[in-house]
């Protein structure tokens, strides 16, 4: 009999991509875990990372995730991490063919959301399949938004 899926729930965040949001039309989230050594684990427990700049790419039906930053960790040895090395993603081979093609056919990219410890203590990566936004496409996402915050506010005072 199969046994179920474990459910991946936030624990502690780590790093968000913020800006992901307003600069991709966001379609479809995937949670991967990430292949980190030691001294990165550790550091990212320090609550250190960033994936502003970062991205993930398809190589030889490999998902790797480039350019996230995870500093040295600060007691490491010589044998410390890189900060910025491209850091494979762990995903299921269904959802990386899906990703892949995706990406290939439809120009779609893959953005990190966040990066994140789940309640068993791994490492997870949101990853969402994106598509990015024009000029006038984030004005007006930022106009729907303002309304909407707008009608809450208005809605309690009002309740």
């Amino acid at each position: 009999m199969a046994r179920p899926r474990p459910s991946s729930e936030k624990v502690k965040t780590v790093a968000e991509n913020r800006r992901a949001r307003f600069e991709y039309a966001v379609e479809e989230v995937f949670n991967a875990g990430i292949m980190l050594v030691g001294t990165e684990v550790k550091s990212l427990r320090a609550g250190e990372g960033n994936i502003a700049d970062s991205y993930a790419e398809v190589k030889n039906g490999e998902i790797w995730l480039v350019n996230a930053n995870v500093p040295e960790w600060s007691h490491g040895n010589r044998f410390n991490h890189e900060p910025r090395r491209p850091r494979k993603l762990l995903l299921t081979a269904r959802e990386i063919k899906k990703l892949h093609g995706a990406v290939a056919r439809q120009g779609l990219t893959l953005v990190p959301l966040s990066i994140y410890f789940n309640e068993r203590g791994k490492a997870k990566v949101e990853l969402a399949l994106a598509k990015g936004r024009k000029l006038h496409d984030k004005r007006a996402y930022e106009k729907d938004k303002d309304w909407k915050r707008e009608q809450g506010r208005l809605l309690r005072e009002r309740g």
